[in-house]
């Protein structure tokens, strides 16, 4: 797992060594960074590790370990993208899977740190992933959508669209993208109105080769630090012990939701993040009641 680590926030590595390691598989750290808080606080310490990371690579290398996958997260520059390709071909033998998370921005606007350079260096490093978990506004980033449409479909100024269309447009974005790498896409936190009953909702669509499912929960409120981070988290742990996609993104969803409900009720601030450590028990195997192989 190659990501930051932050003290408080409940987020990057802290939310993803807990998850995986209740799905049953090892968490291996490899650190990009350490904070004292995630980057929503208004006063944080960061301790760069981008020249570490080398160093930690060369030591694994000589322990001429392997790994089931690999699985990336926030970057802080073109520099740490660099860094994790190098990783990528010391270790990505065709063996096991690669996951990477491309944070780059939300809510239609792109992060500050996420500059045209960075965005291309991004592109390439999701070409060498077997599957990608972007939410809908790094989707739009990856194929090089006109803000204005990415805006639209993300709902930018409260106006959230009808299911039919961000599913429909979402499905050829991700195509497009895959057209360039990436075996599957899973795209995060998608909001729309029901066709139907023009209730709130938030889900996921899954998009592979042979077709496309959406898995969606009623839209509870509140927008929270490492929401992201835990769904990515949970489809990576389900790849490592040989869940279905569909069942991981079910489970994600789930797993998320009744999170952020109890944040919710309980009026967690958002950079606190969502109280998911009660609800780590759905991640075991039978605990959760969704059916884990197809």
């Amino acid at each position: 797992m190659i990501n930051d680590l932050s003290g408080f926030g409940r987020c990057s590595l802290t939310a993803a060594i807990s998850v995986i390691a209740a799905m049953g598989a090892q968490p291996c750290p490899l650190p990009t960074a350490v904070l004292s808080a995630q980057t929503g606080y208004p006063s944080y310490y960061y301790d760069d590790y981008t020249e570490k990371m080398d160093c930690i690579r060369r030591e694994w290398e000589k322990m001429h370990v392997s790994f089931d996958g690999i699985y990336t997260g926030f970057m802080s520059g073109c520099s740490q993208i660099r860094k994790t390709i190098r990783f990528l071909d010391s270790f990505q033998d065709g063996s096991g899977f690669f996951l990477a998370d491309p944070i780059m921005g939300d809510n239609g606007e792109q992060f500050g740190f996420s500059t045209p350079e960075f965005q291309e260096g991004m592109k390439e490093l999701v070409r060498r992933a077997d599957i990608i978990t972007p939410n809908l506004t790094e989707l739009c980033l990856l194929a090089g959508t006109d803000p204005g449409v990415m805006r639209e479909l993300t709902g930018w100024g409260g106006n959230l669209p009808e299911r039919t269309l961000v599913t429909g447009a979402a499905e050829t974005l991700a195509r497009s993208v895959m057209d360039r790498g990436p075996g599957e896409v899973l795209i995060t936190g998608i909001r729309f109105l029901d066709d139907g009953t023009g209730e709130e909702m938030v889900g996921s669509l899954a998009v592979m080769k042979e077709g496309a499912f959406l898995s969606a929960q009623p839209y509870v409120g509140g927008s929270y630090s490492g929401t992201g981070d835990l769904f990515a988290s949970v489809i990576a742990g389900g790849r490592a012990r040989g869940d279905s996609l569909r069942a991981s993104a079910e489970l994600a969803g789930l797993f998320i939701a009744r999170a952020v409900r109890d944040a919710a009720e309980a009026e967690v601030p958002r950079n606190e993040g969502v109280e998911y450590e009660r609800h780590l028990k759905m991640l075991i195997p039978g605990e959760s009641g969704v059916k884990t192989r197809e």
